[in-house]
């Protein structure tokens, strides 16, 4: 799928619709954005952190604050080895 997209004044573009329809992106929805070769602009859905919720069984406590800052280091590491 293709499209030809205007950036606002703002900074902003719509991303078309039948592209959030097959990605299932509504307004709340975070974006990583990477700028890859100095050319291109990849935009990637992210789980929001509280969807993760429940999905790693663990026995240690850990506060909601703990697990959000572990959540966005992995989330930030990633995007550097994602491509290996």
């Amino acid at each position: 799928m293709t499209y030809t997209v205007t950036v606002t004044s703002q900074g902003q573009i719509s991303i078309p619709a039948p592209i959030r329809r097959k990605m299932r992106l509504n307004k709340r929805r975070k974006m990583i954005v990477e700028l890859k070769n100095d050319q291109t602009i990849e935009l990637r859905p992210i789980q929001d952190f509280s969807e993760l919720a429940g999905v790693v069984k663990t026995t240690k406590k850990v506060s909601y604050e703990e697990a959000r800052g572990q959540f966005e280091e992995y989330m930030s590491n990633w995007s550097k080895w994602k491509d290996i």
